[in-house]
């Protein structure tokens, strides 16, 4: 049996032992060429239509990079506490179709994986339940990370751009330190003015100049009409709507969001709003 084993064995030791060892600088010639053989690669077959780096298949990507698409929008939203009726990943089902029409608006532009998490405190001994959260450091370093894979494949502008109030300071900081390392190329852009609920001309200026008279925070949750209505524009399930209605809750801080289509159309109107504030922030912040 020993003799047995040793002679299974000692062909493959003797197979290493011969196998002379790659140097550095091979095996990064090696992966030049495996990469140089891929980006010479025909795609197989037409393309799908997307706006979104997450569904596109690697030579999708690839060729829409080489057509132009060259900007890209990394979006971070958070998973939190949303009052009694509203889901915790409301942030990423209102950048889903922000972050639709914004690509589309600028035409050259593709959109990275939301980061789904904001900045805060994980140990928090009283925190809300479904409620996630990460620190400073860890936030910026999945933002750091996914800029700098941005940057690796081509792209020739990254706009940072949050929807919660614990993703700007990440954001920005991100942003100037790795403006400052790459030396502007890529750039890279923090858009503050992408997260525009209670700023002046925001969406709540906007729901205010539409006839929509709320009195905000009078209901005391973390909620409101314009993320309401949004939400609902996606889909009503979100925002409870059924149930709501038979439970004769169907208001948010005074405004009731029955009939179901009517606040449709409003939610449809916001999104529409807010990628045309972003696309010309975005504009003025690379110089279009």
């Amino acid at each position: 049996m020993t003799l047995a084993i040793a002679m299974l064995v000692l062909p493959v030791v003797l197979g290493a032992q011969e196998r002379p060892q790659m140097t550095p600088e091979a095996r990064a010639a090696q992966a030049k060429a495996r990469y140089e053989a891929e980006a010479a690669k025909p795609r197989p077959i037409a393309a799908h239509d997307t706006v979104w780096l997450e569904e596109m298949t690697y030579l999708e990507a690839r060729d829409a990079i080489k057509g132009g698409k060259t900007t890209a929008l990394v979006f971070a939203g958070s998973t939190e506490q949303n009052g009694p009726y509203l889901p915790g990943s409301k942030h990423q089902h209102v950048l889903r179709a922000v972050g639709e029409s914004i690509a589309r608006k600028l035409g050259n532009a593709v959109v990275a994986p939301i980061i789904p998490i904001e900045a805060g405190n994980p140990d928090n001994p009283y925190i809300n339940w479904g409620s996630l959260y990460l620190t400073r450091e860890t936030f910026q370093g999945v933002l750091r990370d996914v800029a700098t894979s941005l940057k690796s494949q081509g792209f020739t502008h990254i706009i940072l751009m949050g929807d919660s109030g614990g993703d700007v300071a990440g954001l920005r900081a991100v942003a100037q330190e790795l403006s400052a390392k790459w030396g502007g190329t890529p750039a890279i852009h923090h858009v503050p003015e992408f997260y525009n609920w209670g700023t002046p001309g925001g969406v709540q200026d906007f729901v205010a100049a539409n006839g929509i008279a709320e009195k905000l925070n009078s209901d005391g949750i973390h909620d409101e009409y314009g993320i309401t209505a949004a939400l609902m524009a996606v889909s009503p399930v979100l925002v409870r709507f059924d149930q709501r209605v038979a439970a004769n809750k169907a208001t948010i801080n005074g405004v009731s969001i029955v009939p179901k289509e009517k606040t449709i159309e409003m939610g449809r109107k916001i999104i529409e709003f807010r990628a045309d504030n972003a696309v010309a922030a975005i504009k003025k912040a690379i110089g279009q």
